[in-house]
């Protein structure tokens, strides 16, 4: 095992520009990205990044292993990418009207994805998933949305995960029901009586500190039948997993395609871009909503998006990630034993997940991710990671170096050697 040295890591920099950020944004930083929860040995502040490694702003190398919250599917910094967007930013990007790649990029995902037969863009996850709902809605004149509970579809008021500035008829037309299981969602369109314009779900569960769940391929089939039934929309958050699990809709390997389908993070390989896509079916009814943004029609992120799209084929990026994450599953199964510490890793290996037994609290989980920071990897202690195809066998090996010390903090606080 590669063994890494605990590099005394200063945060001189990333503590003054904390302290600067408190004076003038709210809670000194805000969304996924706060550091603020994290442990003392994470930094919040980066100046660089490059391949599956970033460096703060006082210099510190980490291998990154969230990369980005998962925009980055084939490293920072990718040559194809870059020179894509270079060329285009040497025509122009915020221009008076969307430049030809956007409607390349169109016939990109049309192509690639199964179900898709038109592609309209945005900018974050949240833009896509809202953009499918008011689809499905002017579709079918229904207004209720079905969920499944706990899941994480973005930071609108009808699906952020915190009630603070959110009221009750935000949510007033959002029903829930269990991942997994067809009888609770059977029961939740009794309740919505008939007025069900779509169920949204992700490609499997991962909602934020559980355990992930792959879905049940009879419930994917189930859910498509339903739907089928009451005329309802079939719609697929494919926000965080787009282009992880499969090259194309994250169901068709399973057969089930949906009416329309949600995509951010990884198409554009962390340049800003959101799509949502759709069947011929739901053209019209997409053709009738008002949806836009200043800077929506941006040619770089869709110079990024055909750049990023190709090489996830052209480069195999997939089965990369499924190899080094496969690897370092292995890995981290083996040291948790050697440790004699019951952990649970679930979901897919692109995208793993770690949970201590018996930490509902993540104290061990913190104290495993801080001793892993301060021994230069990113991960995270409630939220799952990610694998880039940047990511090596080599960068395994320091990210198992790092975990082990991990390990070793947790046996620490628990009285242990």
């Amino acid at each position: 095992m590669t063994k890494v040295v605990n590099q005394s890591r200063t945060r001189v920099m990333d503590a003054a520009l904390r302290e600067r950020a408190r004076s003038v944004i709210p809670g000194g930083m805000y969304g996924h990205l706060s550091a603020n929860a994290l442990p003392p040995e994470y930094p919040q502040f980066y100046q660089r990044s490059q391949g599956a490694h970033v460096w703060d702003v006082d210099g510190n190398e980490y291998v990154d292993l969230m990369c980005s919250f998962g925009p980055v599917i084939l490293g920072h910094q990718h040559p194809k990418v870059e020179r894509a967007v270079a060329a285009q930013l040497a025509e122009g990007d915020t221009q008076a009207g969307p430049a030809a790649c956007m409607v390349e990029a169109a016939e990109l995902l049309v192509d690639r994805v199964a179900h898709a037969d038109w592609a309209m863009f945005a900018k974050n996850g949240t833009d896509a998933t809202t953009i499918c709902l008011m689809v499905a809605r002017a579709a079918t004149g229904r207004n209720k949305v079905l969920a499944a509970a706990g899941a994480y579809h973005g930071s609108a008021p009808w699906c952020t995960i915190r009630l603070d500035g959110v009221t009750p008829e935000d949510r007033a037309n959002i029903g829930y029901y269990v991942y997994n299981d067809i009888a609770s969602v059977e029961k939740a369109v009794a309740e919505a009586g008939g007025d069900v314009a779509a169920i949204i779900v992700s490609p499997f569960k991962h909602d934020a500190g559980f355990d992930q769940e792959l879905v049940e391929p009879e419930f994917a089939r189930q859910l498509r039948a339903l739907c089928d039934r009451i005329g309802a929309a079939l719609v697929i958050d494919e926000v965080r997993a787009g282009f992880r699990l499969n090259d194309g809709g994250s169901w068709e390997p399973i057969g089930v395609a949906p009416d329309l389908s949600a995509w951010s993070k990884a198409i554009g390989n962390g340049y800003p871009l959101a799509a949502a896509l759709g069947s011929a079916s739901y053209s019209e009814a997409a053709s009738r909503i008002f949806v836009t943004g200043s800077f929506w029609f941006q040619a770089c992120p869709m110079a990024a998006a055909i750049a990023t799209i190709t090489a996830i084929r052209e480069e195999g990026a997939i089965p990369t990630m499924v190899h080094i994450g496969t690897l370092l599953r292995s890995g981290i199964e083996r040291q948790a034993a050697d440790a004699g510490l019951p952990i649970r890793q679930t979901g897919p290996v692109q995208m793993p997940n770690l949970k201590f037994e018996d930490d509902d609290d993540f104290a061990r989980a913190r104290v495993f991710s801080g001793a892993a920071a301060a021994h230069g990897v990113i991960l995270h202690p409630r939220h799952n990671w990610f694998i880039s195809a940047a990511h090596t066998e080599h960068d395994v090996d320091r990210i198992l170096a790092a975990t082990w010390e991990g390990f070793r903090a947790v046996r620490k606080q628990l009285g242990g050697s």
